[in-house]
């Protein structure tokens, strides 16, 4: 049994993170991050390796149960809904414009830094703590969250510039990317 990783509010308004709270609220996070259960890795694991998509629902078969996990159970568990901007490699909408080293450079604490790589290490407080809670959290993966994918700095740069993003649709193609990539398996 593991604890889950989560984002205290209350711990973001004792910080004075006003911004950070705020954004995330604008997204309709706050009740996805601050989950509070147990998890259980070894039935997680037997559920993304059963896991199939049917149209916009989960479904997957675990210690006899069938299980599926559609628009409805994601509002009334979660409280994330099926709306927004879908943001992924083919369908960029709304961030057509974004420019990944150009936002990254934004976000430094220093600007006119030499960017070998996208680490987090550089980032200014808020974006920092935007881009683990997207890479720990929302997006998580086997390893080296301090370094920032460009789908990471996608969803970092709609979070920061409040545009709404399908959350659902995004765990959903990160989930299908993780079953392939075997990161869940």
């Amino acid at each position: 049994m593991n604890t889950p990783k989560l984002v205290s509010f209350t711990w973001t308004k004792q910080q004075n993170m006003s911004t950070v709270r705020s954004l995330l609220k604008e997204q309709t996070l706050k009740r996805f991050l601050e989950l509070t259960r147990n998890i259980y890795p070894d039935l997680v694991k037997v559920f993304c390796t059963n896991l199939q998509f049917n149209g916009d629902s989960f479904v997957s078969h675990v210690k006899g149960v069938d299980m599926v996990i559609a628009k409805d159970v994601w509002t009334a568990v979660i409280g994330l809904k099926y709306y927004a901007q879908r943001i992924n490699r083919g369908n960029l909408g709304i961030v057509e414009e974004f420019n990944k080293m150009q936002f990254y450079k934004s976000c430094l604490k220093n600007p006119f830094s030499k960017v070998k790589f996208f680490s987090v290490g550089g980032l200014k407080v808020d974006e920092r703590l935007i881009a683990f809670i997207v890479s720990w959290i929302i997006t998580p993966r086997g390893s080296n969250h301090s370094t920032l994918s460009k789908e990471d700095l996608q969803l970092v740069y709609c979070v920061m510039n409040k545009v709404k993003i399908n959350w659902i649709h995004t765990i959903k193609e990160h989930m299908q990317k993780s079953i392939r990539l075997c990161d869940f398996c």
